[in-house]
C-alpha cells in the first residue's frame, strides 16, 4: 500500500467533489471513508487510474450520506424528541410501507435489507454492519431485492417477523448515535402494538423503551461514550422503565418466549438493578442462554461471554470468549476488558488500542483509545 500516493490524491479529490456540490466537511468525510476501503482493496487490487477510483467511491459515499441524512430529516419532522407513554398516534402511512416492502416474494433478510434502504433511510453500509456482512454484499442484496419487486404488485403485505427485524435495525441504528431514528422506531412499533395482539410485538417495544430510557445518560456532555456501568442512573427515564416492565411481564405471562422478550429481560435487569454492583448477572446470563438458544447469533454469544465474565469471573467469560471468532464486531473490546477485570493490565491496553483501530464509529474509537491511555499510565515505567 502506498500511504504517500493516498496522502498526495486526498487534496485534489476533495476538491473534485467540493466541484461537483459537496460542501468541504462533507466532501472530506467522504474522501477519508474512500481512503479505508482503498486500504483495504489496494493491497490486492490497486486500480489503475488511484485518483479516478477514488474520486467514484468518494463521490458514493457523499450520495449515500446525502440520502440518508435527507430522509432523517424528513423522519425527524414526524416525531418528537422523545417518545411519550400511551396510545399511539393516528397512523400515517409509513408502517404501511414496511409491511410492503416485506413482499412475499422476497427472502426474509432482502425484504429487510430493502427496506432498511428504501423506507428506513439507512445507507447500505449502515446495513451490511448490522447484519456483518461487507458493504459490497449488502449492496448486490439490496439491487437483486430491486428487481425481483420491480413487476410485482404492492398488494400481498408481508409477515409480522419481517418487519419487527426492520423496526429492531432502524431502533438499534438510531440508538448508536450514527442517526436519530429510534424515537421513530418507537413510534412505528407502538402502532403496531396497538394493531396486533402479539407477545413478541409487545417484546420489542418493552426493549426499546427500556434501552431509550437510558439514551440521557450515555453520553457526557463533551459527546464521549458514558459505559453502562458508570451513568448516572437517578438520570434514567423511570416512566420508560416502568411502562417497557410492565408491558414484558404481560407478554411473558402468555410463555411464548421470543428473541425480543428475551433481550428485554436482559435489559429490565439492568434497569431493576440500582447501581451496576447490584446487577443480577447470574439471571443475565440464563437470559442469554435462552437468547442463545433461539438464535444461535454470535453477537449473541459475545454479549453472553461478558455476563459469563461479571456472573462467574473474568477468567470465565475469557474461556466463553475464545470460543467465538475474533472477527466479530467489538470482540477485542471485550477481550480488552476481561483481561483487565482479570488483572493483565499490559495485555488489556494493547488490545483496547488495537480495538480502537477497529471501531465502527468515532465515539466509541475515543472511548477505548482512552481506556488503552488509562491503563498505560498506570503500568509501571
Amino acid at each position: 500500500m502506498n500511504e504517500a500516493l493516498l496522502r498526495s490524491l486526498t487534496p485534489s479529490v476533495i476538491g473534485v467533489l467540493v466541484r461537483r456540490g459537496a460542501d468541504f466537511a462533507a466532501a472530506e468525510d467522504a474522501v477519508q471513508d474512500a481512503l479505508v476501503e482503498a486500504v483495504r482493496v489496494w493491497p490486492d487490487d490497486q486500480p489503475c487510474d488511484p485518483k479516478g477510483w477514488l474520486v467514484t467511491v468518494a463521490w458514493r459515499r457523499f450520495l449515500d450520506a446525502t440520502r440518508a441524512e435527507a430522509t432523517r430529516r424528513r423522519r425527524e419532522d414526524l416525531v418528537e424528541e422523545e417518545p411519550a407513554p400511551g396510545p399511539a398516534p393516528a397512523a400515517d402511512d409509513t408502517l404501511q410501507l414496511y409491511f410492503l416492502c416485506a413482499h412475499p416474494s422476497l427472502t426474509p433478510s432482502s425484504a429487510v435489507a430493502l427496506t432498511l434502504r428504501a423506507v428506513g433511510g439507512l445507507t447500505t453500509r449502515q446495513i451490511a454492519r448490522a447484519y456483518l456482512v461487507p458493504e459490497a454484499t449488502m449492496a448486490q442484496r439490496i439491487s437483486r431485492a430491486k428487481r425481483t419487486v420491480s413487476g410485482v404488485r404492492f398488494d400481498q403485505p408481508g409477515d409480522v417477523a419481517t418487519v419487527l427485524r426492520v423496526l429492531y435495525l432502524v431502533f438499534n441504528e438510531g440508538y448508536s448515535g450514527d442517526v436519530d431514528l429510534a424515537a421513530e422506531a418507537i413510534r412505528l412499533t407502538r402502532q403496531l402494538a396497538a394493531a396486533i395482539d402479539h407477545p413478541e410485538v409487545a417484546g420489542l417495544l418493552a426493549l426499546m423503551l427500556l434501552h431509550h430510557a437510558r439514551r440521557a445518560t450515555r453520553t457526557a456532555p463533551d459527546g464521549s461514550l458514558v459505559p453502562l456501568a458508570e451513568q448516572d442512573r437517578g438520570r434514567w427515564d423511570t416512566g420508560a422503565i416502568s411502562e417497557g416492565v410492565a408491558i414484558l411481564q404481560a407478554a411473558l405471562a402468555r410463555d411464548r418466549l421470543g428473541e425480543f422478550q428475551a433481550q428485554a429481560a436482559v435489559a429490565a435487569l439492568h434497569a431493576d438493578a440500582p447501581t451496576a454492583g447490584e446487577t443480577d448477572w447470574v439471571q443475565i446470563v440464563e437470559w442469554y442462554d435462552e437468547l442463545v438458544a433461539l438464535t444461535d447469533s454470535p453477537v449473541v454469544r459475545l454479549n453472553r461471554a461478558v455476563a459469563v465474565g461479571e456472573a462467574h469471573g473474568p477468567r470465565a467469560g475469557l474461556t466463553e470468549l475464545a470460543a467465538l471468532s475474533d472477527s466479530l464486531p467489538r470482540h477485542t473490546a471485550v477481550a480488552a476488558y476481561l483481561h483487565e477485570r482479570d488483572g493483565d493490565l499490559p495485555r488489556a491496553a494493547r488490545l483496547y488500542a488495537d480495538a480502537a483501530h477497529r471501531a465502527p464509529t468515532l465515539a466509541e474509537r475515543a472511548h477505548l483509545t482512552r481506556q488503552a491511555a488509562r491503563l498505560n499510565a498506570a503500568l509501571p515505567r
